[in-house]
């Protein structure tokens, strides 16, 4: 029980360490026990999440660093499913070197889940010759630590259809602190054309959102904190909802779409089903109560709406989340 504990603490401080850099898409894997270290790493989870989606919903102005969306992880793979291309990114990221990761069996990599998951896709693939798909994989480091991100995998096999393979990218999002660099010195160059204040952003940004005041754009950050810590309650209308947050429907709707690229209803949805998954992942909350939690009525609309947006029903994500412990 010890050296399981000991083992546990040396990942979260790996975990740790990740975040320190701005790389928050690491996760700690759940542990059957009731004990400070689990409650821990629970919140270390819960925390890394809310920082990744906020880096992808990060808004207007981010001083801190530039959110760069990367192709990081890239495996080419036989009919089989062997690893025979990996890019160096992925080695890095997984803590592996290349000739660890070439010649071996892909569902090596993933956590028991995904491994059930990527069986089942390879033997639907087989039946096909071209298919594009993506599918949500959980990838295990070398020190442990858990990466669960959607990969985009693409399905090709020769003329006479005998040679398959398989090409799987997955997208992560990062901090980029050698980029900001580009965009102190935009800012400067800014100011002076300007005589004010820098904002930070690109020209083409300026463009596209120079409908949106500062006002307007912390106005319609608030309303987007308000959902995020009330996914329990029923929104108001957006009529009501603008007038609360200081501004009207028509500037709620396109500074919604300008900021966070979707509407706000489009925006409470996710949430309320992104913060529901990772509930049935990391807590043994029964369904009913983990839908009623995030705002839903009734467990018939939970289970649609869930299914529709991951593929796959609330049961047999807790199913798959209980069998690999």
């Amino acid at each position: 029980m010890e050296s399981t504990s000991k083992a546990h603490l040396e990942k979260i401080n790996k975990m740790l360490m990740a975040m320190a850099q701005g790389n928050f898409f690491y996760r700690l894997e759940r542990m059957d026990a009731n004990d400070s270290i689990v409650a821990i790493s629970l919140v270390l989870n819960m925390l890394a999440e809310e920082i990744q989606e906020s880096l992808v919903h990060g808004g207007f102005v981010n001083t801190t660093g530039v959110v760069r969306h990367l192709v990081q992880l890239s495996f080419f793979l036989d009919g089989k499913g062997t690893v025979i291309m990996v890019n160096q990114n992925a080695c890095s990221i997984l803590a592996f070197l290349r000739q660890d990761i070439i010649g071996v069996d892909f569902k090596h990599l993933l956590d028991a889940t995904s491994v059930k998951m990527w069986s089942n896709f390879l033997v639907k693939a087989r039946t096909r010759e071209f298919n594009d798909t993506s599918m949500e994989l959980t990838f295990v480091t070398k020190d442990g630590l858990l990466i669960p991100n959607l990969c985009h995998i693409t399905t090709n096999s020769g003329n006479n259809g005998t040679k398959q393979n398989f090409l799987v990218t997955v997208v992560l999002t990062a901090k980029d602190s050698q980029e900001r660099d580009k965009h102190d010195q935009q800012a400067v160059f800014m100011e002076k054309m300007k005589g004010g204040p820098s904002m930070l952003v690109s020209k083409d940004l300026v463009k596209n959102r120079a409908r949106l005041s500062f006002e307007d754009i912390r106005k319609i950050r608030e309303g987007r904190n308000i959902i995020l810590n009330n996914l329990e309650a029923d929104l108001p209308s957006l009529k009501d909802f603008a007038h609360q947050l200081g501004t009207n429907e028509f500037k709620l709707k396109y500074g919604f779409r300008e900021l966070f690229g979707t509407t706000v209803y489009r925006f409470l949805l996710q949430e309320r089903l992104r913060k529901a998954k990772m509930l049935i992942q990391h807590t043994d909350a029964n369904l009913k109560t983990i839908a009623f939690s995030v705002g839903f009525k009734t467990m018939p609309h939970f289970s649609r709406a869930f299914k529709k947006n991951y593929g796959y029903a609330p049961s047999e994500l807790r199913k798959l989340s209980i069998k690999s412990l």
